[in-house]
């Protein structure tokens, strides 16, 4: 997917064209690093996480590309390409993606009568539904921990603060992440082939353009991790490695008495409620991978 760096006016709530006008307070946020706690040496993409998670992404971002993915169902895409009706691309995806992991067929996948009733649902709809329901719970993470293997960012929360990587949270985290993987059908490589088919979606509807402004409602600051605190009311922050954003800016108070804005680069879009019939169940909810954020906190 091709990326341009076309200009235009920006408009709330609307994807954005990049820019050299960003957030105030650049000047003395250049020096924000991803921490190394935050990250992993490696990944399964085309960029290393310290780049892809940091500032500079944000404000200058590149398309993420997973490793062969786009490649080993380069079919699925020559045929996107010939589909002029979204509704029909997303009848197209769900047919592949049945017939790629026998998701109508769980006996193909080695399934047997003791295991089906229980583990031939864990599939990539079913995952994302958890997470819309709670995010800290096992599809949580088994989400968090797709993104930690494939990008390279870990987890700084997940049924609370993760900090020390011998301590109960991320153990916690760890047998969640287990528990959720344990018996599905590749249902990492469907989450892969569901983010890949997501940026093709994002291209498509908004060629030329980089970024969305997202919302999220927030009660406590001391939720997110701050690591500058920049003026009028803007701050970098480190964001959980995968968080849930709206593009409706009413409906993110909902959520909390103060209102976190960010400008969200396209590729850093996992999935979004209307990329697939049923697949979330908030109105406008962005499922966003995280990192460093230069952010607007405040009061609504």
């Amino acid at each position: 997917m091709k990326q341009n760096s076309t200009q235009s006016k920006t408009r709330t709530g609307e994807v954005e064209h990049n820019k050299e006008t960003h957030f105030v307070g650049v000047a003395t946020s250049q020096s924000t690093a991803l921490p190394r706690n935050a990250r992993l040496p490696i990944n399964r993409c085309n960029l290393p996480a310290d780049i892809l998670g940091g500032l500079t992404f944000q404000r200058a971002p590149v398309a993420l590309e997973l490793d062969g993915v786009a490649q080993f169902h380069r079919g699925l895409f020559l045929l996107l390409d010939t589909l002029d009706d979204a509704h029909e691309r997303a009848l197209a995806f769900i047919v592949h993606m049945n017939a790629s992991f026998y998701l109508d067929q769980p006996e193909q996948a080695g399934f047997t009568d003791s295991t089906l009733h229980k583990r031939q649902k864990a599939d990539y709809l079913r995952m994302m539904r958890g997470w819309s329901f709670d995010s800290d719970g096992v599809e949580g993470a088994a989400l968090k921990g797709w993104v930690e293997s494939r990008f390279g960012l870990l987890p700084r929360h997940h049924g609370g603060h993760i900090r020390d990587f011998s301590g109960e949270a991320y153990r916690s985290y760890l047998e969640k992440r287990a528990t959720a993987l344990y018996g599905t059908n590749a249902i990492e490589a469907q989450f892969d082939l569901l983010y890949t088919y997501c940026q093709y979606e994002l291209a498509r509807a908004h060629p030329d353009e980089t970024h969305l402004t997202l919302y999220r409602g927030v009660n406590r600051l001391d939720e997110y991790e701050t690591l500058t605190t920049l003026e009028n009311k803007h701050r970098i922050v480190l964001l959980n490695n995968l968080n849930s954003f709206t593009a409706n800016k009413e409906r993110a108070d909902e959520f909390g008495d103060k209102l976190l804005t960010a400008r969200v680069p396209l590729a850093k879009v996992f999935c979004y409620t209307r990329l697939l019939p049923g697949m979330l169940q908030g109105e406008d909810e962005y499922t966003v991978i995280g990192g460093l954020y230069e952010v607007e906190l405040a009061a609504y």
